[in-house]
């Protein structure tokens, strides 16, 4: 039974207006996080060192150099790293009686941040608290 005879269906249409509400939201939101992405990535200048030679110190220092593929050598002579303890007995034993000799940390500009932090925590270890790093001048152009 067909109650509605007399009246004629009206046509299924899509509502477009609360699309364009959503594209846009959308559209805004995409602007928005588009536009900080810039500042996302980091632009870190590391600091040249410049300045001039250190004051002659009185006790004498110890060297200590590791490259890229970590090996270590004190005062010149190349040592075996077997630990951070140990690397520690080696600083003292190269300190040779001095109290607090200054500590100078020569790295390769690749060797892992992790060994020239062992160094530093066998310094540590071995009662040295004065510790200092080498660098390299920028030539003139």
């Amino acid at each position: 039974m067909n109650f509605q005879r007399g009246q004629t269906q009206e046509d299924l249409e899509i509502n477009l207006i609360p699309m364009i509400d959503v594209l846009l939201v959308i559209l805004i939101f995409l602007m928005v996080t588009t536009s900080y992405s810039n500042f996302a990535r980091l632009q870190i200048n590391l600091p040249q060192a410049a300045g001039e030679e250190g004051v002659a110190v009185t006790n004498k220092p110890i060297n200590v150099a590791v490259d890229a593929s970590e090996h270590y050598a004190v005062n010149n002579v190349r040592t075996e790293f077997k630990g951070v303890a140990d690397f520690g007995d080696i600083l003292h034993k190269a300190a040779g009686g001095q109290d607090d000799p200054m500590i100078i940390i020569n790295a390769d500009a690749k060797a892992t941040h992790q060994s020239v932090i062992s160094i530093m925590e066998a310094a540590r270890i071995a009662g040295f608290g004065r510790i200092t790093f080498t660098t390299q001048n920028q030539q003139k152009k």
